[in-house]
């Protein structure tokens, strides 16, 4: 049910920055521009942490720490099944 003392409801959050577009022939990656919240679990945050890294990074370097990353996350869960 609406809120009569509120009529357009709960405020939102204002929509983040636009990630900047690339200029054209400077060959440079830019960041992306992703907020990464800590998760409370170490193992996790420092998968994010890598990927975090990687922002920036000519793509070509990405696949090795996807990779790696998605090894470290899956090792995770597998020792929480196996508790």
């Amino acid at each position: 049910m609406p809120d009569p003392e509120n009529p357009a409801g709960p405020a939102r959050d204002p929509a983040p920055d636009p990630v900047p577009l690339p200029v054209p022939g400077t060959g440079e990656p830019l960041p992306l521009g992703v907020d990464l919240s800590p998760t409370g679990h170490p193992e996790v945050d420092a998968g994010l942490a890598r990927l975090e890294a990687l922002d920036g990074v000519p793509t070509d370097a990405h696949v090795a720490v996807y990779e790696d990353v998605h090894q470290r996350l899956a090792d995770t869960l597998a020792a929480l099944d196996r508790d």
